[in-house]
């Protein structure tokens, strides 16, 4: 592929709801555009950007693809970003390396929770927003059914640019600027006289020529004076609108005949923004500096995605920003401050690797096996470090606990759950210290599934799945004081330690000891062998064995051998005061609570307060911001939240989130205590 410019190269991502007609899209762009010599299917698994095994076998995007392809004398990079929530890391990577967004929605089944989601993500990141209403060829299929959705959920920005009009069963399409009519044979266009719309054309070019009205004063005076805007008028008054956000064009088609796919592609060349834009970044000293997307300054590249393979290797994916990216140079991460060398470049289309020699400002590629970057890090020329603003990915909602299938896959797993954690920002793996368990945590249970077929498929160890264990507390609530002996006699010398201690609550979760004794009754060089011997003993209570918390112990007493005594037995004699003790002092159960926030939109809220409700928390208080939405903040118990990420995602279809924080521990309910201890000698005695 030939080099192109900042000003030739268009990086567009394509996001909807799942299903809606992202990668049949895609497909379409690259057969169009003759990158691609036949139509590849999602059913059959052709697809140029489902490239991967889970993918194909799922019949659904999983990963961020990138596919370029040239057309009018430009390249477009195209970015396809799975529509399912559970993988949003992917869509805020595809964000993040492209400059306009195309959300697509199916004309069969009209805007989803996806598609809201999709707005919501680009205005949030401040970025252009196009439409593209899919599968036209179906039956059922209805564009203005479909445009009417978008308008009265995104406002008056939405500006269909092409649409079709049925005739006797033919769909012809029809640009509004130009006020040309096309009809497709094969995915090959054939310019027609313009059909007789009656009012339709005249009232969408009308509604067309108002948002543009607002995008000057010169064209408002122009629009209110009563003349019609020329072609040229309109092309520049969308383009500009488009780019500032208050213009959002809609075209339209079919990805399997290839119906407007080829006017889509003129819309993004003539009407998108290019690559050539200016960008800050954050210099060396901390303030702020601005990168030009030409070849002459610096280089900038950030790596938005990382691919790790066991058998290719380490694949990062960058944006070039500023500069050019060339092989064998040396550049530095700023995130590091070391250098490294550049390794091979290649442009990517789909799994396929096209090697090159620079990539330039504007442009996407990827670095073959460079160990040290991972996603977000910037690499720049040594002699200027800049860094461009990180990726904020979305936080892990639900935990699993994983065991190995086989014994001794305990590395495998280890090895292969990094490797796949600097692929994908938005899973963790850790081992929990108490439970000893190893904790796997993703976006959803589609998420965490996906992520346990590739560590089987790529690095060859196979896990179970398991809700995950509650570190639960004991503690006492009553104050006692209790004896412990320890008296054996063996051949030759005895063991003799005795302890009278007393117990009670305390403020601190660490064990508090003191000691009160008078009289020398208990040596002073034994005190420290009493207090080893209680903090060995707490680490198990006696309701369900867990460990006791919030005891203040005071040794008052006791006596000693002066044969027979020994750090040990005192030691012993501790541990026997405090296992007498623990069932006088009133001991209860605690159980973990965490601080929920949780963002619903209001029609939702009764809902989400009842599952909360359901779930023993309590609400605290409720706060609205805007689009209608309010934060619930409320404190659960953990044992009572494992699910709750599943639950909200079917009260809310996908559009609620939230935040579960640990705050404290509380006393648990009788019946949980008890179910909680049930629950323990079971599994001692399994």
């Amino acid at each position: 592929m030939k080099q192109f410019s900042s000003k030739e190269i268009r990086n567009v991502v394509l996001l909807g709801h799942g299903s809606s007609g992202k990668t049949s899209l895609a497909e379409a762009m690259l057969y169009a555009s003759g990158t691609s010599q036949r139509l590849g299917s999602i059913a059959s698994g052709t697809t140029i950007c489902d490239c991967d095994p889970e993918e194909i076998r799922r019949h659904m995007s999983i990963f961020l693809t990138v596919a370029p392809i040239e057309w009018n004398g430009c390249k477009i990079n195209i970015l396809d970003a799975p529509g399912q929530p559970d993988f949003e890391g992917e869509v805020v990577e595809g964000l993040r390396a492209a400059d306009c967004a195309v959300i697509a929605v199916s004309g069969k089944s009209g805007i989803h929770v996806g598609t809201e989601l999709a707005w919501e993500k680009v205005r949030e990141a401040h970025m252009p927003a196009a439409f593209f209403i899919s599968k036209l060829d179906e039956e059922q299929a209805d564009f203005y059914k479909v445009l009417e959705e978008l308008k009265s959920t995104f406002g008056a920005a939405v500006c269909p640019l092409i649409v079709p009009f049925d005739e006797g069963g033919t769909l012809t399409y029809i640009n509004i600027i130009t006020k040309k009519a096309y009809r497709y044979d094969k995915g090959k266009p054939a310019e027609v006289p313009l059909p007789d719309t009656g009012n339709k054309l005249d009232e969408l070019i009308a509604a067309i020529s108002e948002a543009v009205a607002e995008t000057s004063d010169e064209l408002f005076d122009k629009y209110f004076s009563g003349e019609a805007f020329t072609e040229e008028e309109l092309t520049n008054g969308i383009l500009n609108g488009f780019r500032d956000g208050t213009i959002s064009p809609v075209f339209c088609g079919s990805s399997v005949t290839g119906a407007g796919i080829d006017m889509f592609l003129n819309g993004i060349t003539s009407l998108f923004p290019s690559a050539d834009t200016k960008y800050k970044a954050k210099g060396a000293d901390g303030g702020e500096v601005t990168l030009n997307a030409s070849n002459t300054e610096p280089l900038a590249a950030f790596v938005f995605k990382t691919v790790a393979d066991p058998y290719v290797g380490k694949l990062s994916y960058v944006r070039v920003y500023s500069g050019q990216l060339k092989p064998e140079t040396i550049v530095v991460n700023s995130r590091t401050g070391k250098p490294e060398r550049v390794g091979k470049l290649c442009l990517l289309r789909g799994k396929k690797q096209i090697e090159t020699a620079v990539i330039g400002p504007g442009d996407i590629g990827a670095i073959a096996k460079m160990n040290t970057p991972k996603t977000g890090d910037t690499l720049c020329e040594p002699t200027k470090v800049v860094s461009l603003p990180e990726i904020r990915f979305p936080r892990p909602c639900l935990s699993m606990a994983i065991k190995p299938v086989k014994k001794g896959d305990e590395e495998k797993i280890s090895l292969g759950l990094h490797r796949l954690m600097e692929e994908d920002q938005t899973i963790t793996y850790e081992t929990n210290p108490e439970t000893r368990e190893q904790i796997l945590s993703g976006l959803g249970e589609l998420h965490i599934d996906i992520t346990v077929s590739k560590l089987k498929s790529k690095f060859g160890a196979d896990v179970t799945l398991s809700t995950p264990e509650v570190a639960y507390r004991e503690t006492i609530r009553k104050k006692v004081k209790c004896e412990g002996k320890h008296k054996k006699q063996t051949g030759g010398h005895g063991q003799y330690g005795h302890v009278i201690i007393e117990f009670e609550p305390s403020d601190s979760e660490e064990l508090v000891f003191e000691e009160k004794v008078f009289g020398g009754s208990v040596p002073k060089n034994y005190f420290p062998a009493v207090e080893k011997g209680l903090r060995e003993a707490v680490s198990h209570g006696v309701i369900a064995g867990y460990p006791v918390v919030n005891i203040k112990a005071t040794l008052l007493d006791g006596s000693y051998h002066p044969v027979d005594s020994s750090e040990m037995a005192f030691k012993t004699a501790a541990a026997l005061a405090l296992k007498a003790a623990l069932p006088q002092a009133s001991p209860v159960l605690l159980e973990p609570y965490g601080l929920l926030k949780v963002n619903v939109q209001e029609s939702a809220l009764g809902d989400v307060i009842g599952e909360i409700n359901k779930r023993r928390g309590r609400v605290l208080g409720m706060d609205h911001i805007e689009g209608g939405r309010e934060i619930i903040q409320a404190e659960a118990p953990i044992a009572e939240m494992h699910d709750f990420s599943v639950s909200l995602r079917a009260i809310t279809q996908g559009r609620g989130s939230f935040t579960f924080e640990f705050l404290r521990y509380e006393e648990a309910p009788p019946q949980v205590a008890q179910a909680v201890a049930a629950a323990r000698s079971a599994q001692s005695a399994g």
